[in-house]
């Protein structure tokens, strides 16, 4: 088996500051808000696999689409020898690149957590024992140090999880991955498209309310960890469009008026009757809109791929 090298780039406790931050600064702010990856725990991501595979969550399977048709002509292009996965989770998805890309020598999957990169990372070498495989325990939002790999390097950031960041946020991510590119080296991004709002809509509230439960989990993450008293039931899911802005926003809203204490920050927070907190922003994108964010950044879009349906896009950009 070929070697299985893991790095950390975050403290051991960088994940607990990180909550303790950003729950002290979104529950003391108007609006209140917390960030969407406080969703994915161990319960939080079984209930994103589960949402998955909706009938009205499309973004996965017109993904899918896109790697099945598209992965022989992303190798192509790119010529890359190595494989760079940001948020890498379960590595599922990139498997269809790895299968298409023949020269490839080295996969680096990048995430938070340590049991997902190990997991992933496992089951990808029982499949291809030859692969070398570095993966980092890494924050990719909080800059990134890659480590020595064969040329030229395809970044991928698929899932649409580009959309999650706000657009001061993107910016600042994508000049970030602007500077690890280095000739020949190119990022390959995934975006969900804008369509029409029901569609929108239905995705991010379905009827089997599994996303509703997968928005709530948030509270049991902060209660679990910083000692709270969130009652999940007592807040109602809502996903709204916003046509100005073209995101989706997943609230939760405060059904009666109430208080809720977090002992382990020493934070008393009151809630009224109906209050929001916005838990989620999902940008959906247009071409041109996507052009100009990578050229703002100092990268050019090369290739532009989307499903049968105009639904998704996998965009590949290289540096100016």
């Amino acid at each position: 088996m070929s070697p299985f090298l893991l790095t950390r780039t975050l403290p051991v406790d960088a994940t607990d500051a990180a909550l303790r931050a950003d729950v002290l600064h979104g529950l003391t702010r108007q609006p209140k808000t917390l960030p969407p990856k406080w969703f994915y725990d161990a319960h939080g991501s079984e209930l994103f696999e589960e949402i998955t595979r909706l009938p009205e969550y499309y973004p996965t399977r017109a993904e899918r689409e896109i790697l099945i048709d598209r992965a022989d002509e992303i190798a192509r292009v790119s010529g890359a020898r190595t494989l760079i996965e940001l948020g890498s989770g379960s590595s599922e998805k990139t498997r269809h690149l790895l299968d298409a890309l023949p020269a490839l020598h080295s996969y680096v999957p990048v995430d938070v957590s340590e049991s997902a990169l190990r997991g992933a990372t496992e089951a990808l070498l029982a499949q291809r024992p030859e692969l070398s495989v570095h993966a980092l325990i890494a924050d990719f939002t909080g800059g990134l140090a890659l480590p020595g790999t064969p040329e030229p390097r395809l970044i991928a950031f698929l899932g649409g999880t580009v959309g999650n960041l706000l657009p001061d946020e993107r910016a600042v991510f994508l000049k970030s991955v602007r500077s690890l590119l280095s000739p020949g080296d190119a990022l390959l991004l995934g975006t969900d498209l804008v369509k029409e709002e029901k569609v929108l809509v239905a995705a991010y509230d379905d009827a089997a309310r599994v996303t509703a439960e997968f928005n709530r989990n948030v509270l049991r993450v902060v209660n679990r960890e910083l000692g709270a008293d969130f009652d999940p039931a007592g807040f109602d899911h809502v996903a709204l469009w916003d046509p100005e802005r073209e995101w989706i926003e997943m609230r939760l809203r405060a059904r009666r008026a109430h208080t809720v204490k977090i002992p382990d920050l020493d934070l008393v927070v009151a809630f009224e009757a109906g209050e929001e907190l916005r838990t989620e922003v999902s940008a959906k994108f247009r071409k041109e809109g996507v052009r100009t964010e990578l050229d703002t950044a100092g990268l050019r879009l090369a290739q532009w791929w989307t499903d049968s349906g105009g639904r998704f896009a996998l965009s590949l950009a290289t540096a100016v």
